[in-house]
């Protein structure tokens, strides 16, 4: 059968940007995450609490809330392929440097620092992909690139622990070594994606000229049909309703994924088992939500529905956080871990392509990093309620359960508040709103 031009150009577009941006991803998450599988050695040789050590983890959102609106807005300016390369080698030098840490203060420094580096990449990546690829698209895309974060700790959890292997090598610590080998690939490959990234379809030249002018043509359209309604500018977005609804829903995502990516060598760890065998079973719960999110993403697609998959989404990752706690200390917490990462990350994959719905050009840039720069201080405030549930009950039960009302708060909002219609058909009595 021949293909049609969307099927012939989608294919091109698709094998080009996710393989590439997915590895970049994949390395990006990694860089933010190895803070927990060091941990199983760190917080004892530098003599960091649990509440402290979740304290610090979480001063990586506060770097990235600072910078990640502005970010954003430079890289529509100046461009993905300058602005990721540049992104990428600052956050990899910083990575490294945690090689160096010698306590509480350097650690929170560094953390905060590695927030200031990473900030942009993430809502940089979800712009980019509003340039390539039409809404049918963007599910799919969402889900297969957001693949990264568990693939990354589920990949990157029996690395790093072998790492820690390397413990008195050249009279090195082995989470010394954790951080100087993950950080390496980062600068490596924001040389490349210099080199590798393609600004806009119209400079495609790995399209041909048919392919290239369907594509802008389709961006185009799209463009034209959210700009016939209320426009919105960059200063707006910040207290538009339908964007801070969006970045209420991520704040309570994001309280899930952090807190459960940073605890989770630990909480499995405590079922008695070696750091090796923490890091194969850790990535049980990340291969399986990898295969639920990509699943769900595409379902979504094909309904073409985002709010109820949403809220059903964010209601499974809170019933896994409450079996995870419910069976603290037991292999059901596997269980109950792995339902809240297929619910988890569903979840992100509905999320992200919302904002192109009813927003373009400058205030889309701003629209998607305000979700996540808001959203992402539910990343900051979780790991130290779970550090400090742990230092006064001696169970992750009750953090657990703390990160099941997070993940409640999102889908809460995710059923009243979202809605899929361009602000060009909202009803004039909203728009007075705001909203």
């Amino acid at each position: 059968m021949v293909m049609s031009i969307e099927q012939q150009t989608m294919k091109k577009v698709y094998l080009r940007l996710l393989p590439f941006c997915f590895v970049l991803y994949f390395i990006c998450y990694l860089d933010r995450v190895n803070v927990g599988f060091a941990a199983l050695t760190m917080n004892k040789d530098l003599g960091l609490s649990s509440y402290v050590f979740g304290l610090g983890a979480g001063a990586f959102f506060w770097g990235y809330f600072i910078l990640e609106v502005p970010s954003n807005l430079i890289l529509e300016r100046v461009g993905a392929r300058r602005w990721i390369a540049r992104v990428m080698i600052s956050w990899g030098l910083v990575s490294g440097a945690f090689a160096f840490i010698n306590g509480p203060t350097s650690f929170f420094i560094l953390r905060f620092l590695l927030g200031v580096a990473e900030a942009g990449f993430f809502p940089g990546i979800i712009l980019y992909f509003t340039y390539w690829f039409p809404p049918s698209h963007r599910s799919r895309i969402v889900a297969g690139f957001m693949a990264a974060i568990p693939v990354s700790i589920g990949l990157g959890a029996p690395i790093s622990t072998a790492l820690l292997g390397l413990d008195g090598v050249l009279g090195i610590a082995g989470w010394r070594w954790l951080f100087l080998c993950e950080a390496a690939p980062a600068v490596i490959f924001g040389v490349i994606t210099w080199f590798y990234l393609t600004d806009r379809p119209a400079q495609a030249d790995w399209l041909d000229a048919q392919q290239r002018a369907w594509l802008a043509g389709e961006m185009e359209k799209e463009r034209r049909t959210v700009e016939t309604g209320r426009s919105i500018s960059v200063l707006q977005t910040l207290v538009n309703l339908r964007v801070l609804a969006l970045a209420a829903i991520h704040f309570g995502q994001a309280g899930v994924s952090v807190g459960i990516a940073v605890f989770a060598a630990q909480i499995i760890k405590q079922l008695g088992l070696t750091n090796m065998q923490t890091g194969f079973t850790t990535a049980v719960p990340y291969i399986l939500g990898t295969i639920g999110m990509i699943v769900w993403g595409r379902y979504a697609d094909r309904k073409n529905e985002r709010r109820w998959n949403l809220a059903a989404s964010c209601t499974t990752m809170v019933i896994g956080c409450l079996v995870a706690g419910f069976f603290d200390s037991s292999y059901w917490a596997v269980v109950g871990l792995s339902l809240a990462t297929i619910g988890l990350y569903a979840s992100n994959a509905h999320l992200f392509p919302l904002p192109a719905v009813f927003l373009t050009g400058p205030a889309l840039a701003s629209g998607i990093a305000w979700v996540n720069s808001v959203g992402i201080l539910g990343g900051s405030a979780s790991p130290p309620i779970v550090g400090w549930f742990k230092d006064a009950t001696g169970s992750f039960s009750s953090g657990l359960y703390a990160l099941a009302i997070f993940g409640l708060f999102a889908a809460i909002v995710a059923a009243i508040c979202v809605r899929e219609t361009p602000l060009a058909i909202v009803p004039r009595a909203l728009e007075a709103t705001g909203d």
